[in-house]
């Protein structure tokens, strides 16, 4: 404004009629500037004190982003796990779901922070063909090396499994392996590695509708069993089980092409073979889930409690796989919310990592021995 004045004055004033709307107009401005910083305020208020109240939960410890900026507008399904020196998240990422140009990326955390995100992986095949990645799936062996599962390939229908190995927490990546044909590995969420050696990995097809199978290896994915269908895709269609242990009995929770129920299978031969699949008493809006079975023998998932939309994001526990209690609400606002990957660590913490408006990753460290839990009747999430 001063500059203004300045001018005004070297070219000798202006008449009091042109000097009265310019008056009116800059105080017009600067009122209709702070209603709008007010209404930005009003809106931004609401937002801040929902985000308090779901970090002051019991069990909430810690809730941050892996990344802030990145070299990619758009991120999806997130995978997390612990190697011999610090955790490791990977994610894939890209113009958008599908595009050829999505790899795989990951980051690393050096107990203090997250690194930037790095491409470690993904679709090119030729100078002329690339292909989109998705669905990274990390496991570290214990004592070897850490495995990256993904799959490549123009859609679900018709996309393969791939894997590379680290032996240096994930700093550095073995030429990509593909896996044997009718083998797609961990199509979502981490495996499980059982007492007789196996890594039992829950698997998936979507090239004659959604059908559940398992895969196992006893050579960190050199060489592969695999199950029948658990379901025919028709009258039961389901994708991307997570594993949990009941003592010698496996159970697997499903995602259910409907929204609604979701899936539940059990096996009490080591994941060989299985009962069918029958609804249970948990609603998602047929999206992706995780869970896992902690220390202390309670299972616990990572879901959209909710039909329509992927905008609440729900933490659920129970001591039987049956029977289910709300824990925590993760998100509750306008946004997708999506795809957790969970894990927990010795200190007994749990790791919990999702998608945020397709725009970055979220990492949430929860404490499971002081949650507060209230009983799910009648698939209802409590007030």
């Amino acid at each position: 404004m001063r500059g203004f004045w300045q001018v005004l004055r070297a070219a000798g004033g202006l008449t009091a009629p042109v000097l009265l709307i310019f008056m009116v107009a800059s105080r017009t401005s600067v009122a209709d500037d702070t209603a709008a910083k007010a209404a930005i305020a009003a809106r931004e208020q609401p937002l801040q004190k929902r985000e308090q109240k779901l970090a002051a939960q019991p069990g909430i410890v810690s809730s941050e982003f892996i990344y802030e900026s990145a070299p990619f507008p758009q991120c999806h399904a997130s995978t997390i796990a612990l190697a011999a020196d610090g955790l490791v998240a990977a994610w894939f990422g890209g113009t958008r779901e599908k595009h050829p140009d999505v790899g795989i990326w990951l980051s690393r955390h050096d107990g203090k922070s997250w690194s930037a995100p790095l491409e470690v992986a993904n679709g090119v095949q030729d100078t002329t063909t690339r292909y989109p990645c998705w669905n990274p799936v990390l496991f570290q062996m214990p004592g070897g090396p850490l495995l990256l599962f993904y799959k490549v390939g123009p859609s679900p229908s018709t996309w393969w499994g791939m894997l590379i190995r680290s032996d240096d927490g994930g700093r550095s990546w073995s030429k990509p392996e593909k896996l044997p044909d009718g083998i797609a590995g961990p199509i979502k969420n981490k495996p499980v590695l059982l007492a007789d050696g196996r890594l039992l990995c829950g698997s998936s097809t979507e090239d004659r509708g959604w059908r559940v199978h398992m895969e196992s290896t006893t050579d960190a994915g050199k060489t592969w069993e695999r199950t029948a269908e658990l379901c025919d895709g028709v009258l039961q269609q389901a994708i991307q089980p997570t594993i949990l242990k009941h003592g010698n009995k496996l159970q697997i929770l499903c995602r259910n092409r409907m929204p609604g129920p979701l899936w539940e299978s059990w096996s009490d031969d080591g994941g060989r073979t299985w009962s069918k699949l029958k609804l249970m008493d948990l609603i998602h809006p047929g999206s992706g889930i995780d869970g896992v079975t902690l220390a202390d023998g309670r299972q616990l998932l990572v879901y959209n409690h909710t039909i329509t939309g992927r905008s609440l994001l729900n933490v659920a526990v129970s001591d039987d796989g049956k029977k289910w209690n709300a824990a925590l609400v993760l998100e509750n606002e306008r946004g997708e919310f999506s795809y957790p990957a969970v894990m927990q660590t010795a200190d007994k913490m749990v790791h919990i990592t999702y998608t945020w408006k397709r725009q970055r990753v979220k990492h949430v460290v929860v404490d499971p021995a002081k949650l507060a839990l209230r009983p799910i009747v009648d698939m209802k999430w409590p007030e």
